[in-house]
């Protein structure tokens, strides 16, 4: 760099420094237009600016220096009371953030405020470090609905931790939103009794939501210890129930399951239709052909073409049994 762009650049990084709002906003701008980072120190300094304003634009400019340097400063954002602030600071982070910052999140975890809080919690779903877990647990116990709801969120995308018993007590929390992202967790563990923990809430939780994503946790297991509850399911008043216990079956299919399936074929949704065309499809019986015929009228023409498919299937199954008997 000439010594000419050099003072140029120095006259901007002064400017930073003046009484005048309009001066600091406009010595920000120029300087994420030129984007020499060697004004990054100035900017972090920018970041603390009593003005609002200010301090949105200098963190908008380190976020397009994207230079970690800048992590702390952004991290002592997060406490700012300005939600405009707070979000452009979380979002930079999410770009900023590596696993050589999980001390520095961990230890920004323990500062009083809430918001911060929450915020370092979905950083830490970043990096998956299994370390946090100790530090993510005593969310388990916030009073604030939005912590516990943010901690069990965070416990399942930490690498190498798949048993975590007090998960288990937060089902029967009282705020809907983190009951469902209990049992959203409980799919990527493998503590004992969580397929009859995830059965429990498919089939006697009130919230729809909390049941649906019990059947697609289900789905992830496969396991066949889930099947009498996936075909209570089958009847739940609620379509997407029904549609996500359809593919949760289609994991672990058996031939008895067929009278359960079938009505399922002339559902009102064509979501549920078409997920139970391909569940049966996994079956290896011959009446499972006489189930799907009518199906392949169907009006939605993507449930036709899945019976079709089924029909194949089956017939495939069929013969490869009485090729090797």
């Amino acid at each position: 760099m000439s010594v000419e762009v050099n003072d140029k650049l120095q006259e901007w990084i002064e400017l930073l420094r003046s009484p005048e709002v309009s001066d600091r906003l406009v010595a920000l701008k120029t300087l994420q237009h030129l984007g020499d980072e060697s004004a990054i120190e100035a900017v972090i300094v920018a970041v603390q600016d009593e003005n609002r304003e200010v301090q949105h634009l200098a963190i908008s400019v380190l976020w397009e220096f994207a230079n970690p340097i800048a992590v702390p400063a952004l991290l002592s954002c997060l406490a700012i009371d300005d939600a405009e602030i707070r979000d452009e600071a979380l979002s930079a982070l999410g770009e900023l953030i590596t696993p050589d910052h999980l001390l520095l999140l961990l230890d920004a975890l323990q500062q009083p405020d809430i918001t911060a809080q929450k915020s370092v919690l979905i950083l830490l779903r970043k990096i998956h470090d299994g370390q946090a877990l100790p530090y993510i647990l005593p969310f388990f116990q916030s009073e604030q609905s939005e912590l516990r709801e943010a901690a069990v969120t965070t416990l399942r995308y930490l690498n190498q931790v798949d048993r975590c018993p007090p998960v288990f007590d937060l089902l029967s929390d009282p705020t809907t939103a983190v009951r469902r992202e209990v049992v959203l967790t409980l799919g990527h563990l493998t503590d004992e009794g969580v397929i009859s923990h995830l059965t429990q809430a498919l089939t006697s939780d009130p919230d729809w939501q909390v049941r649906r994503n019990a059947a697609k946790s289900l789905a992830i297991h496969g396991n066949p210890d889930a099947l009498t509850a996936l075909s209570t399911a089958l009847q739940d008043d609620h379509w997407q129930v029904r549609k996500f216990a359809l593919q949760a079956l289609q994991h672990i299919p058996d031939n008895s399951l067929l009278p359960n399936l079938a009505p399922l074929l002339t559902d009102e949704f064509s979501d549920v239709r078409k997920e139970a065309a391909i569940a049966i499809g996994k079956l290896t019986t011959p009446e499972a052909l006489n189930a799907l015929q009518p199906a392949l009228d169907d009006p939605d023409r993507e449930v036709s073409i899945q019976a079709e498919r089924a029909i194949e299937k089956i017939r495939a199954a069929i013969q490869n049994v009485t090729s090797l008997s």
